[in-house]
């Protein structure tokens, strides 16, 4: 099930995200604040516990998380997301997967991954700008399966109708939240109307 966040001040920031004009610095600010807006609705499910503690004035019973959260942004673009989610879990273990799609087939090939052992109950935050034809997220979650990660969700700041409908059918358990669901996919595989592309935009590679 997808989850599209229609915050008024997120679509104003998204806006500007979009803007070609925007260099890679404003860029990157950009990505980690939306990633903190988006990543705010997808961690209120969260499962909590009764924890108690003494404020100044008086003993009480507060709230703490039950379960580990692990973040894995898919190399390389999902790494200018890191710092938004971190801010708001700074205690979040991260694990990295890298999965590049092929220029010719379009499929998704993987090169690395490295993940967080240890961990209690984890709640897995896949972060990536674009979720597109959704191959590498699809193989990321295949991936996180195998290790034994089965809580799952997908943080993206764009996504494709097409995209959307592939990780569904392959993962229907995985929870997506999205900054926004775009009109659809050229026929080079580019979100429209898009942002371009979210790593060389970053990164400023290009």
């Amino acid at each position: 099930m997808y989850h599209e966040i229609n915050h008024p001040f997120l679509k104003h920031k998204l806006t500007a995200l979009r803007d070609k004009k925007t260099e890679h610095k404003e860029f990157r600010e950009l990505a980690n604040e939306i990633t903190m807006l988006i990543c705010y609705e997808a961690l209120k499910n969260i499962e909590v516990e009764d924890c108690p503690i003494e404020t100044p004035m008086a003993p009480m019973i507060g709230k703490k998380m039950k379960n580990d959260i692990v973040v894995v942004p898919i190399l390389r673009a999902g790494v200018g997301m890191l710092d938004g989610i971190l801010t708001l879990v700074p205690n979040a273990r991260v694990g990295f997967v890298g999965i590049y799609r092929d220029h010719d087939t379009k499929k998704p090939v993987e090169y690395y991954s490295k993940l967080p052992e240890g961990v209690i109950n984890p709640i897995v935050f896949i972060i990536d700008p674009m979720l597109a034809t959704g191959g590498s997220v699809v193989a990321t979650i295949d991936l996180l399966k195998k290790k034994g990660f089965n809580n799952i969700v997908l943080v993206s700041i764009i996504s494709a109708p097409e995209g959307i409908k592939t990780v569904e059918k392959a993962h229907p358990d995985v929870e997506i939240y999205t900054g926004n669901v775009d009109e659809y996919l050229d026929e080079n595989k580019y979100i429209i109307p898009g942002l371009g592309d979210a790593g060389d935009r970053l990164f400023g590679t290009k």
